[in-house]
């Protein structure tokens, strides 16, 4: 006798069976922890995606920073950053070396502010000049080369924006205006630059960067495949269609509402001397195919699940038109009106043979 098979008081040997729903109730649930883990890991995916691309390719990061030279709030924080390293180069002793030691102070603030005025319209020349567009390209391109290969490397060397081309374009500018012959000499050929990542940053900026890099590659075939397999092994996969989109929308809400928070708490934490309303517009030009890809997967994951809702609905609102148009018991009310129309054309078709019959 077997020692699991279990005995009735009568002493008679039963057999053990499994209840039959077990392994539909595991195949159940384990499906649902699939789609939930892809759900979770789709708004992870697209973060990391964004991070590889954005920090790896220079042609898309480029391409997305290229509108931004024609932004009023860049070209005002780039007339600013410029002309503030220009003026630290200006001496105005050899002026003032005639006028009475008394009157020195007063006018060299006057020298100063127009001296200023005249460089910051310089400055704003080459700005808003055709030419700018292709040498902001070149700044960024070189940034960004500059980043991916501090980013790859072991270092904590500072990541700054170089803007030495505008200086060479002011420069240029100066030389072909008579007031600017003096200050050309005392420009020097650097001394203007934005830093972007500092050296405490970088080594954080590093381990994230290896992080997005790995997580791009694996997240999103894990979440495509647990999804899959997810909706495979549910028994109502209609039900479990429309759960995980309306899941995934809201993951993917959350997202956004994430990325909108950090977002501000980036942006307050800037010093005084950066421009707000530049550093407004670098970050949406930066994280605008983050947000349009956020965007798209929650009208898909609500367009998915409108229609997966939507289909059984549409089926029963059909069925209920055809009943309501053929009435409950459209087969006996069918027969008796056939069978009542045959009748009356049947005496019919007697009535007029009749009348038509020869009388003799």
């Amino acid at each position: 006798m077997s020692a699991s098979a279990p005995a009735r008081a009568d002493g008679r040997v039963t057999a053990a069976r499994c209840p039959p729903g077990r392994p539909r109730r595991a195949r159940s649930l384990a499906g649902g922890a699939l789609l939930l883990i892809g759900t979770l890991l789709l708004p992870l995916s697209l973060a990391a995606l964004w991070a590889r691309t954005e920090l790896t390719d220079t042609d898309r990061y480029v391409a997305a920073v290229a509108p931004l030279a024609g932004n009023p709030a860049i070209q005002d924080a780039i007339v600013d950053d410029v002309t503030n390293g220009v003026m630290p180069h200006v001496r105005l002793d050899g002026l003032l070396k005639v006028v009475p030691r008394a009157e020195r102070p007063a006018l060299r603030r006057k020298f100063t502010r127009g001296i200023r005025e005249f460089v910051d319209k310089q400055v704003r020349q080459v700005v808003t000049g055709r030419t700018f567009p292709a040498v902001w390209t070149g700044v960024h391109r070189t940034a960004h080369r500059t980043l991916d290969g501090t980013l790859a490397a072991s270092g904590d060397a500072p990541v700054t924006l170089d803007l030495s081309p505008v200086i060479e374009r002011v420069r240029h500018q100066l030389s072909g205006n008579g007031l600017g012959i003096d200050l050309i000499h005392r420009v020097p050929p650097t001394g203007a630059s934005i830093v972007l990542l500092k050296s405490p940053d970088v080594p954080r900026l590093r381990a994230g960067f290896q992080v997005a890099r790995t997580g791009a590659l694996l997240l999103p075939p894990t979440a495509a495949l647990c999804l899959l397999a997810g909706l495979l092994l549910t028994r109502r996969r209609r039900r479990a269609l429309i759960c995980t989109a309306a899941g995934c929308a809201v993951a993917c809400a959350l997202l956004a509402a994430a990325l909108a928070l950090l977002r501000a708490r980036l942006l307050n934490a800037l010093p005084a001397t950066v421009s707000r309303p530049a550093a407004d517009a670098y970050t949406d030009a930066l994280t605008a195919s983050l947000r349009s890809g956020v965007g798209t997967a929650i009208g898909a994951a609500a367009a998915t699940a409108a229609l997966a809702a939507a289909g059984p609905l549409a089926a029963r609102l059909r069925r209920a038109v055809l009943s309501g148009m053929s009435g409950r018991q459209p087969g006996p009310v069918r027969r008796r009106v056939t069978a009542r129309g045959m009748r009356n054309a049947h005496r019919a078709a007697q009535r007029r043979f009749a009348d038509d019959r020869p009388r003799r």
